[in-house]
């Protein structure tokens, strides 16, 4: 069964212990995917951050991965949920994509090298 969420689409199996995802775990990984923190989870799908953890936590351990990146990253790998063509095709009609995706960088940093390791004791030296 497919369901879409924003710009994603996931494959769910509604029957329980088998392989894939539920509908919650689902909806909530593609919800993850589009960059959305637990809290912005929550409240799309009206329900508590702690509920939507312990949601992500089961299909992090589906998936045998520990974090978020990871999770997407594996689940987009077998298949679970993948992004919408639309989207795709909308990223290539935009000559300019590539230029949206990076900031500028806001400021230069300078450093100032200071070098202080130099040893106090040194034993091997010979001075003339």
């Amino acid at each position: 069964m497919q369901i879409t969420q924003g710009n994603w689409q996931a494959r769910i199996n509604p029957e329980r212990g088998s392989l894939g995802f539920t509908r919650t775990e689902a909806m909530d990984m593609m919800l993850l995917a589009a960059g959305n923190t637990y809290k912005e989870i929550a409240r799309a799908t009206g329900r508590s951050p702690e509920t939507v953890h312990g949601s992500l936590k089961k299909g992090y351990h589906k998936l045998g991965v520990y974090k978020a990146a990871g999770a997407v990253a594996e689940a987009m790998k077998r298949g679970w949920i993948a992004p919408l063509l639309v989207a795709l095709l909308i990223s290539g009609i935009n000559p300019d994509a590539d230029a949206l995706r990076h900031r500028p960088p806001t400021r230069t940093q300078t450093r100032v090298s200071t070098s202080r390791n130099v040893s106090r004791r040194d034993t091997g030296s010979v001075y003339a």
